[in-house]
């Protein structure tokens, strides 16, 4: 078995993931043409564009690190060891977060819309079971753990045979990624599946009829998982690291074109709907996406394999910060979209103070007990073991050691 040591640039990457999520969702009150579940009265480009290049990569990235993080797991424990760990720091979290952490977003979503009750009036009905957004049962945000969840225990039969003896042929064969650009084979199927499925299955974040997007999110995971099981899939994504930023760069400029000068397929063929070529057309998104995972990923493994003391803290602190700075962010966008500042100080403020507050929550109210630690994903508390107190030696005669009774 490989070594299981954590790799510090992971843990950077992520922490650099969840802090593009608190930026995306900050910028959503603020988004064109993005109805969500605060709003304000005017709308900004800048912010749009902001939004829309870290949606070409936060959740890929999260899905494929949460790839990585699948195999130091499983490489650990057994199969079942696996399974019953995901249970306890994912479903639990996600039975919290669907009881105590949504349920005030979709109250101030409701109360936008004429709610006139209190909280404590509204929160029955999440019992009602009737989902969001024709009723109030929801895990909006917290989809990913969902997700993430179902894949880690779809996937354990074959994360528990790829790091077993059995798998060593396997393992071996998939050094074939690692020569020249071979590695951007793994892009395919993905970029395939979500090219055929995506116009007749649009992204519904329910799990259950999200057909194109379940297995498109499933293969970022698979990736991260193989790419930590064979090193030297690593070792070509950071030689290959300006490709793919070069690639993503392009292909992004490439996609806004088209967007900012309203122009797509229909511009250029009429039916374009009968024609193959919209497949590839529709593989521009996906592609786009693993350049930029693959950009990341290539170029923190080369500068970001730096530990700093503050990096344990952070780490325990990032799981906690995303189940709870939606909420956050939903509570203070309420207040703040109602004043006169300009977009810009609202959208600093929300950023700067949602921050603060999950972090504060955390902090004070999280990380110093068993009980919530559990409840959000965390492990436990480490039992500080205190040395027993001596009594004061008392002093001994001194032996001459003998040089003939030495035994070397």
């Amino acid at each position: 078995m490989q070594p299981t040591n954590r790799q510090t640039y992971l843990d950077w990457l992520r922490i650099a993931a969840i802090f593009g999520v608190l930026l995306f969702h900050s910028a959503r009150p603020f988004m064109v043409d993005d109805p969500w579940h605060v709003n304000n009265a005017t709308q900004s480009n800048v912010l749009t564009e902001f939004a829309f290049w870290l949606s070409r990569f936060r959740m890929h990235l999260l899905f494929f690190i949460s790839g990585t993080v699948s195999w130091f797991m499983v490489s650990k424990k057994s199969a079942r060891g696996f399974m019953w760990l995901r249970f306890q720091r994912l479903f639990i979290p996600l039975l919290v977060g669907m009881l105590l952490i949504v349920p005030p977003q979709i109250y101030m979503e409701r109360l936008n819309q004429g709610f006139k009750g209190n909280f404590w009036h509204f929160y029955p009905s999440i019992f009602e079971m009737r989902p969001y957004p024709h009723g109030n049962t929801s895990w909006h945000h917290l989809w990913f753990i969902a997700y993430l969840l179902v894949f880690d225990l779809l996937l354990t039969p074959f994360f528990g045979w790829a790091v077993s003896p059995k798998a060593k042929g396997f393992v071996e064969k998939l050094k074939f990624f690692a020569r020249g650009k071979n590695v951007y084979l793994l892009m395919l199927p993905s970029a395939i599946w979500f090219s055929l499925t995506v116009l007749k299955y649009p992204m519904t974040g329910d799990l259950v009829h999200d057909y194109c997007f379940f297995v498109y999110w499933m293969l970022f995971l698979v990736a991260g998982f193989i790419c930590m099981l064979q090193p030297a899939l690593m070792d070509s994504l950071e030689r290959n690291r300006r490709f793919s930023l070069g690639m993503a760069l392009v292909m992004l400029g490439f996609i806004n074109y088209l967007r900012w000068n309203n122009v797509g397929l229909s511009t250029w063929v009429p039916d374009w709907d009968q024609h193959w070529y919209l497949y590839p057309y529709l593989a521009r998104q996906p592609l786009n996406s693993w350049f930029w995972v693959f950009a990341l990923i290539g170029y923190g493994k080369k500068y970001l394999n730096r530990k700093v003391k503050v990096m344990d803290y952070i780490n325990q602190a990032i799981y906690p910060f995303y189940v709870l700075h939606q909420t956050v962010i939903v509570i203070i966008a309420w207040y703040v979209v109602k004043t006169n500042d300009t977009i810009g100080m609202k959208y600093g403020f929300i950023v700067i103070t949602a921050l603060c507050i999950s972090m504060g929550i955390y902090h004070v109210f999280i990380k110093p007990f068993a009980l919530t630690r559990y409840l959000f994903g965390m492990r436990p508390l480490e039992k500080k073991v205190q040395a027993p107190v001596s009594e004061k030696p008392v002093p001994q005669p001194s032996l001459q050691v003998v040089p003939e009774l030495v035994v070397s």
